[in-house]
């Protein structure tokens, strides 16, 4: 092995441990003690409000740490001179509920004296996935602390950042592996299409028009793609919107594995976890050990809440969450 490949080793091994060792439990016991029981009461509220704020909130963290890392760029609005990554294509489906979520937990956390202006919107808004996927039956855990918010948000940094729904194994794996995620982590994560909903547009070609010699995809349960059939009719109004989960749509549990045992993942990108043999033995493995798939998620949660993060100079606290300082 020549020096280069052992510094670029040495390098890629210090900057991992950095960027997480800068993260950690409890950041904020000296600064803002109350801080989790401050952002927990509002997503409480905003739970009890509209159960959309589960997905929402859960999404848009995906969406963000994928894009630039967990640094809340996702929220900030576009102004007069930047189109902002809220407004790409692939951002247009986050539903308002998560960014709402993130704002009203940032006006309580400022509201209290000992904390204003001490709290990103990065880390309010990994508290409150985490509270959502709790509030929604998922497991609890520790969330590890101290992101700054990021400077920048473009719409231009989107593109080709986020899984889409027709992927291949090999494009989840090669997305997911970019932010340092294994396979196993991929399809823990996968699992968040256990809550919300889908329009009917985003898996449209797989009742109707998925090849020439089978217009349904026969990787589809067939009684499943009639009930989509009957829900999702052709040219229906791309608003109508769809539950992911067939049999448990309010509950964040492992009966996502079990409906793809069963050919019932929505998405091509969900059911070739079960069809590709690569990743079918982790399915089968989740689909019946609950606790296994649980323990898995939180690892992986607490991967991605480190990709990207930014401290330093490189970040800052904001004011508003939806706009630079």
């Amino acid at each position: 092995m020549g020096l280069l490949p052992i510094i670029v080793i040495l390098c890629s091994v210090f900057f991992s441990h950095t960027v997480s060792g800068q993260l950690r439990q409890n950041y904020y016991a000296n600064i803002c003690p109350n801080v989790e029981t401050i952002v927990g009461n509002v997503v409480k509220t905003k739970f009890q409000e509209t159960f959309v704020t589960v997905p929402a909130t859960l999404r848009l963290f995906f969406h963000d740490c994928f894009v630039q890392g967990c640094d809340a760029s996702v929220i900030i609005a576009s102004s007069g001179t930047n189109k902002a990554e809220k407004d790409h294509s692939d951002n247009l489906s986050l539903a308002g509920d998560g960014f709402d979520t993130v704002i009203k937990a940032k006006a309580a956390v400022d509201a209290d004296p000992s904390c204003t202006n001490k709290v990103s919107c990065a880390d309010i808004l990994a508290l409150a996935t985490r509270d959502v996927i709790a509030l929604s039956g998922g497991p609890s855990y520790a969330v590890e602390l101290g992101r700054l918010d990021g400077f920048s948000s473009t719409a231009a940094s989107v593109d080709g950042k986020l899984p889409q729904a027709e992927f291949s194994l090999n494009q989840l794996n090669s997305m997911f592996s970019a932010h340092g995620l294994s396979q196993e982590d991929m399809i823990a994560l996968s699992a968040a299409h256990s809550v919300g909903f889908s329009h009917c547009n985003k898996f449209a070609n797989r009742i109707y028009n998925f090849s020439r010699q089978n217009p349904v995809d026969p990787t589809l349960d067939k009684e499943y793609a009639v009930q989509l059939q009957s829900m999702c009719p052709k040219n229906v109004d791309p608003i109508i919107a769809i539950d992911m989960d067939p049999n448990t749509p309010r509950t964040f549990d492992n009966v996502y594995f079990q409906n793809l045992v069963q050919r019932k993942g929505l998405f091509t990108s969900d059911q070739v976890l079960f069809e590709d043999l690569r990743s079918r033995p982790t399915v089968n493995t989740w689909a019946n050990n609950s606790a296994a798939f649980q323990t898995a998620f939180v690892t992986a949660m607490t991967k991605l809440g480190r990709v990207g993060v930014k401290t330093g100079t490189k970040g800052n606290i904001r004011f508003d969450c939806a706009a630079f300082n």
